[in-house]
């Protein structure tokens, strides 16, 4: 093992290269179209990987299965609706703490109201507009990013 001390010390003369984080969205949705853009949407972003499902229900089993960094929930949905499945999640330890972003054609001012104040971090309406789309997903990444480095460097006190 001697021959590794020259490449060891090569290699820390090096910057370490930081790769982009990979982060796992969760979609739920039981449209086809809808879920098709936003499968467009998210393949523009190659640091994402994409679960979906087709109802709330199994949204909520993948979501306890893979515990994906943000969770992109549709509202009106058969069986369990968002609300509903927001609910579950957030009474589950394992994914309590994972952003959940509303989207929904539901866009009255007191639906988002609604939304926002059931816990969802951010209600979206269809159609989607991409600029807004892609700030709340930012915005929902930061979080997480964030919550990471918390967990892993704790602010001493």
């Amino acid at each position: 093992m001697s021959w590794l001390h020259p490449i060891r010390a090569i290699l820390s003369w090096l910057h370490p290269i930081r790769a982009t984080p990979r982060h796992t969205v969760l979609y739920v949705e039981d449209n086809p179209t809808n879920l098709k853009l936003l499968k467009q949407l998210i393949a523009r972003r190659p640091e994402l990987d994409l679960l979906t499902a087709t109802n709330g229900i199994k949204g909520v089993e993948l979501a306890r299965t893979f515990r994906p960094d943000v969770i992109l929930m549709d509202i009106n949905m058969p069986g369990l609706n968002g609300f509903e499945a927001l609910q579950i999640l957030r009474s589950n330890p394992l994914t309590a703490h994972i952003p959940v972003i509303a989207i929904s054609g539901n866009a009255l001012p007191e639906d988002i109201k609604k939304g926002l104040k059931a816990g969802f971090l951010r209600y979206i309406t269809k159609p989607i507009k991409v600029n807004e789309f892609m700030q709340a997903l930012d915005k929902a990444l930061k979080f997480v990013t964030a919550e990471s480095a918390a967990a892993i460097n704790p602010v001493p006190k």
